[in-house]
Parts: C-alpha cells; sequence; structure tokens
C-alpha cells in the first residue's frame, strides 16, 4: 500500500522545462548540446554518486568549451541540475528538462544533501592553500615553554566520559564560556590567532567554510575546566538575507500585514512615524553634487514635483550605467571608507542616491497632505483609505524594513558543537549562549560604528542601530532539526521575567531557492556568457552594490541563455526557519516605530553563562552522560596517536581516486558508445 508522500509524487505533475540555445549559438553548439542531453537521459539520481563534469563533456565529445561560451554555459547548468535529480527528456525536435519530485523517504533527502554538502566540502579541503592551514594548525609550536598544536583544544572523549560517570553532577567536569573570535587577538593559552581556531572548527562542519558579506561576528564557546581551554562549539552572528517572507510575516512587519493593520487599528505613534520617516530619509541623502550640477533646486526639498522626480529618476539611471561600464570600479574599491563625501560621489552611490531621493520626495509629495505639522490617527485613517497614498506607504515601510534589518536583526549562520561535547547535545548549549546578554552587548559595542552605506549615502558618518531584536537560523534538512527542536529556556537564567521563557522559535519553511546547486564552474562558465552577450549589467562584487552577488550573476547568465531563471533557481532544499525574538515590542522596534527596545533578558547581565550553563547541563547533558550510546560515542574520539578524533578537520586524500570518479571511469566505454550513435 502506498503512503501519502508516495501518493502525492505520483499524481504531481512536474512541469517541463523546454532547453533552446538562442540564435547566438552557433549551429555546431547546439548539436553538441543535442548530443550531451541525450546521452544525460541515461544518468541516474544517485546520493552515492555525483556526475563529473570533465567526464561528461569528454564523453560527448564537446571540444574546447572556452572558445564556446553558450554551449559552456548551457553544458555546465544541465550537468549541476541533472545532479540533483533533474531529468532530462530529448526527442528529435526538442529538450524537456524536469525537476525532481520531492523525497517521500527522508533518510533519502538527507542523504541527498549531506552528499552535495560534502563534494563542496571535500573539494575545497583539496585545495592546497586550504591544506597548508590545516597541517599548520595540527603542527606542534612553542608557545612559552611547552609545545602545542590544535589538538590542545580538543579534548578526550575517554577522559570527559569516565569524568562525568565519577561526578554525575558536571559541576566541575565542563566549565563553558564565550569567547568573541576578534582576528587580532590571540589565544593566551596557545598563542593561535583566534580566528584562525575559529576557522579550524569551522572546516570540520559539513559543508564547505566560506565569508559572510556584511556584519558578521565568529563566536567560540570553550570549556575552562581543561587546561588549554578546549573548544565546545562554534557559532556566528551574521547579516541576514534581506528578504524571508515567513520570517517578516512572524514578525509582523510584513508591507500588507502592516498596513492591513493600519487600517482596522490606526495610532498615533505610526501616524508619527511615518512623518518622522520622511524627513529622517530624506535628510540622510547627500545633495551637494546634485545642487551643483543642476539636477536639483533647494525648493525642490520642500515641494517636490513630477518633473524633478524624473530628473533624478534620470540622473540615477546614466550613473547606473557608468558604473556598470566598469571603468570606475577601482575608484569605488580604492576610496577609503571613511571619506564619505569621496565616496557618496562615485558613480555607483550617485545613481544609489538620485534614485533613493526620487522616491522619498515621490512619497512626501503623496503624503505630505495628510502627515503635515500634527500627524494624527485620523490622518492615518484616511491616508490608508486613499490608495495612492497607501502604495506610498507601502513603499516607506519597505525602505525602513530594508534598513533595519540588517541592524536589529541578524542571523545565526554557523552554530553547533564538536565532539566530544556534541554527545552531551551541546549544540542547544551553543545555541543558547550565541544570543546570550554577552554576545548581544559584544554585538553592539563591535557595531556602534559609521555604517559604510549609509554614511556613503548622507556624505558622512551614520551610525545605525546595533541593539539587536531578533536573530534567526535554518536547520541544514527540512525534515526536522534535533539542535533547535524544544529548545527553550527560562529567560531569567538571562536575567529576564521568572514567569518568561526564550528560545528558538519554528516559524514556517524557507523557500527552495538560491544557488548552492550550481557548482563553481557552472557560476563562471555564466558569468562570461553574460559579459560576452553584451549585459549592460554586471556584477562587480562591490560592497553596496547590492546583495548576494552570485545569485545576481547566476541570474543574469541564465538570463542570457534565454532560460527561465525562476524555475532553475528553485534548489529543492526547504530548510526549516526558526527565530529568537529578544524583545517584546518586536514589529513597532524593528520598524523603528518604537525608538528603545523592551528586552525579554537583560542585555547588560555579565554573569549569565554559568546559569545557561546549570540550565543545560541538568534539562539536557545530565541524561546523556548517564547514556551507555553516548559514554560509547564521546570515547571513540581519542588525542593518541594516531589521533581518531571527531574534532579533528577530515582531509580528503589527494591520491585516492573516489567513488564517484570510479563509476564514472566505469560507465565511460558504453556512454562513448552510444555518444556515437546519438551524434
Amino acid at each position: 500500500m502506498r503512503t501519502d508522500a508516495q501518493k502525492i509524487m505520483i499524481t504531481r505533475k512536474s512541469k517541463c522545462i523546454p532547453l533552446v540555445l538562442s540564435s547566438g549559438a552557433s549551429p555546431k553548439e547546439r548539436k553538441s548540446f543535442a548530443r550531451l542531453c541525450a546521452l544525460l537521459e541515461q544518468a541516474k539520481f544517485d546520493v552515492d554518486k555525483s556526475l563529473d563534469h570533465a567526464f561528461w563533456i569528454t564523453t560527448a565529445e564537446l571540444g574546447d568549451l572556452y572558445n564556446q561560451p553558450w554551449l559552456a554555459a548551457a553544458t555546465h547548468t544541465v550537468i549541476d541540475l541533472v545532479d540533483q535529480g533533474w531529468t532530462v527528456k530529448t526527442n528529435k525536435n526538442e529538450i524537456l528538462l524536469s525537476p525532481p519530485d520531492s523525497h517521500a523517504d527522508r533518510t533519502t533527502e538527507k542523504l541527498r544533501i549531506r552528499r552535495q554538502e560534502h563534494l563542496r566540502r571535500d573539494a575545497q579541503l583539496r585545495q592546497p592553500s586550504v591544506r597548508r592551514f590545516v597541517q599548520s594548525m595540527e603542527r606542534a609550536h612553542q608557545h612559552g615553554n611547552r609545545l602545542v598544536s590544535i589538538f590542545n583544544l580538543m579534548r578526550d572523549g575517554r577522559e570527559l566520559a569516565e569524568a562525568l560517570v565519577a561526578d554525575p553532577s558536571g559541576q566541575k567536569i565542563i566549565q563553558p564560556y564565550v569567547q568573541i573570535v576578534d582576528s587580532s587577538v590571540r589565544c593566551e593559552l596557545t598563542g593561535f590567532n583566534l580566528h584562525d581556531i575559529w576557522r579550524y572548527f569551522r572546516h570540520t562542519w559539513s559543508n564547505a567554510y566560506s565569508t559572510v558579506p556584511g556584519r558578521s561576528m565568529p563566536i567560540l564557546i570553550r570549556d575552562a575546566a581543561t587546561e588549554h581551554h578546549a573548544v565546545i562549539g562554534l557559532a556566528a552572528i551574521s547579516s541576514p538575507v534581506v528578504q524571508i517572507a515567513e520570517r517578516d510575516k512572524w514578525m509582523r512587519w510584513d508591507t500588507k500585514q502592516l498596513i492591513d493593520s493600519l487600517e482596522s487599528d490606526p495610532t498615533e505613534s505610526i501616524a508619527q512615524w511615518i512623518a518622522r520617516r520622511i524627513i529622517k530619509q530624506r535628510d540622510e541623502i547627500y545633495i551637494m553634487d546634485l545642487l551643483r550640477d543642476g539636477v536639483l533646486e533647494p525648493n525642490d526639498l520642500k515641494a517636490p514635483t513630477q518633473d524633478v522626480v524624473a530628473r533624478l529618476k534620470e540622473d540615477a539611471e546614466r550613473h547606473r550605467a557608468k558604473h556598470h561600464q566598469g571603468g570606475p570600479i577601482r575608484g569605488v574599491r580604492n576610496v577609503e571608507s571613511n571619506t564619505w563625501v569621496a565616496r557618496a560621489e562615485t558613480d555607483l552611490f550617485r545613481s544609489k542616491r538620485s534614485a533613493l531621493l526620487a522616491e522619498t520626495l515621490e512619497i512626501q509629495s503623496h503624503l505630505g497632505v495628510y502627515f503635515g505639522a500634527r500627524p494624527s490617527a485620523a490622518s492615518l485613517r484616511k491616508a490608508v483609505a486613499d490608495p495612492k497614498a497607501r502604495t506610498q506607504i507601502g513603499r516607506l515601510v519597505r525602505r525602513a524594513r530594508g534598513e533595519r534589518v540588517g541592524t536589529v536583526v541578524a542571523d545565526l549562520t554557523v552554530c553547533g558543537a564538536v565532539a566530544p561535547y556534541n554527545a552531551l547535545a551541546a549544540g542547544k548549549l551553543v545555541g543558547a549562549l550565541a544570543v546570550s546578554p554577552a554576545v548581544l552587548a559584544s554585538y553592539r559595542a563591535k557595531y556602534s560604528r559609521p555604517s559604510e552605506i549609509a554614511s556613503a549615502m548622507a556624505g558622512r558618518p551614520i551610525i545605525r542601530e546595533a541593539r539587536l531584536a531578533f536573530v534567526g537560523t535554518t536547520s541544514l534538512y527540512g525534515t526536522g532539526s534535533s539542535q533547535y527542536n524544544r529548545l527553550f529556556w527560562p529567560a531569567e537564567t538571562m536575567g529576564g521575567s521568572d514567569d518568561a521563557r526564550m528560545g528558538f522559535y519554528k516559524i514556517g519553511r524557507s523557500r527552495s531557492f538560491g544557488t548552492s546547486h550550481f557548482s563553481d564552474a557552472t557560476v563562471q562558465a555564466l558569468v562570461r556568457l553574460s559579459e560576452q552577450n553584451g549585459g549592460l549589467i554586471r556584477v562587480n562584487g562591490v560592497f553596496g552594490e547590492g546583495v548576494s552577488p552570485r545569485l545576481r550573476k547566476v541570474r543574469l547568465g541564465l538570463a542570457a541563455l534565454g532560460w527561465p531563471a525562476d524555475e532553475l533557481l528553485k534548489h529543492g532544499r526547504e530548510r526549516i526557519l526558526y527565530g529568537v525574538p529578544l524583545v517584546d515590542n518586536l514589529r513597532d522596534y524593528s520598524l523603528g516605530i518604537d525608538e528603545e527596545p523592551r528586552y525579554i533578558l537583560d542585555p547588560e547581565q555579565r554573569d549569565s553563562v554559568d546559569s545557561i550553563a546549570q540550565w543545560w547541563f541538568e534539562r539536557w547533558a545530565r541524561k546523556r552522560a548517564a547514556q551507555e550510546r553516548a559514554q560509547e560515542t564521546m570515547r571513540q574520539h581519542r588525542l593518541v596517536r594516531p589521533i581518531r578524533h571527531g574534532a579533528r578537520v577530515p582531509l580528503p586524500s589527494n591520491e585516492e581516486i573516489s567513488p564517484i570518479e570510479s563509476a564514472c571511469s566505469a560507465a565511460q566505454p558504453s556512454l562513448r558508445k552510444n555518444s556515437k550513435t546519438s551524434s
């Protein structure tokens, strides 16, 4: 009897996408691509094997792809998609691509994702520079009068298990503390750079290590109960993904959701905020060069017209085109971050300023009649009833949300424990400590400084809010996350009320959209095609140009191919979204309606780590420590040579042939024979 999930898979009709190389491709490229797709029809999705690009390119006899940019982009893209379970069907006249059905088997889906992540991680660990880094950390060096290595920052699992058996209370066995990672600071006990310690253990994760643009604050959780303060786990608080519909609705600051609430409950405080927001948005735009160049007249700010809005939009487009021509890129990168006027007058920021001022003056011209000298709930009610004014309020809300999402909202981009502590559910300890008062205070101290983008827009230092109100994160798999499930604790452990609780709320599922299923070779081929095809828009990787450069590059390349980007960017990997609200007035403070946050915890408390650690041990670790299976798991992590320890980076051998390569080699003769037939 079929399960419900299997019935869904059977009844679901997959959308077929026709793959056609546009007229820019040569007849030879189109014929070669058809030959490749005929071969890929035979490829079967296997969680244990991956498609090797070089093998399929050679087997299909595609030749030198560098001189065939259309074929190169199409080839790498379709191989990546087939590798993720998409299927290709060909006949004489067309090639059809179908997305994979969701796996009914959770284990299969986990294996698929894990394989995808391990392939990229292992490819990274094979890079000579990464291997040298790992080996240098594992090599003993002199510190004080002793030889130390990264192994001194790992705890022997046998010792930990035996200590917990001898003292089940665990009070002196594990003594966690938070250490904020600063790349300029060295560990006093080992001499290692703190960021190098964090990076080494990050390489033990199942996915590849990468830097995060924008704000990022790595965190180490260490154990003062050991001689060298072994690493318990890692975390990182980083700039969030800007647009997550499920998160925005949960926070109640989604544009439509907010405006609908104003219709039923208009308030004076929000009316006043709208008036303040217009003035603030306008005054934080540098305009001296716009006045100098005649784009703007002084009176235009008081009584904006459609003519001045049009002039500003035209100016924005002109300077945007100049920026994307590529010449001024060096200028943007060479301007020092604290020379705000010079940075503001680059083509990139001139374009952004003119566009934003045009939008702001347009909003002002429509809303000024409602929010003049005395904004009130009554005027807000009238504005919401006016379709044009309602639209402008929506634009204002979106702009406010976009500004503050990266300042009062953050993502927990790294969170987990290393062996042998992970056998004690120490990932839950790391999750709680990552949003503790010590971390919030450090985050505020680190980012209470001029914002690069806001200051470049204003031509003067602008300090954005740095008091966090919400921290979000996602599970690795869409089928559940043992680390964040049921992760709640009494707010009083962090200085809050004794009748409140804090924790990771499940807020929805992420949309399966992104570039995680595209390899670097595919991205490079798509970028090259886009540039050679004469695209007017270029992704230069300049800070301030926009979010997610990789996503924008892939989208432009797929557009150059003429293939539907929105469909092909659906990678089929849903993840569970979690969020930790830190304040009671989440919506109003996050938007700036309320100027002060009402914290659930005490953000100034400095001694909360001990109480959090005690809560974690009693709630999670004590039971695990008493289980024979957990004890046996801990004992497997040994620091005697040869060192076999789960906290050691698993460097893959460069000499050994992977099972994937072996499988490709075994299949090569029959596929070559078929390629001759299909051609």
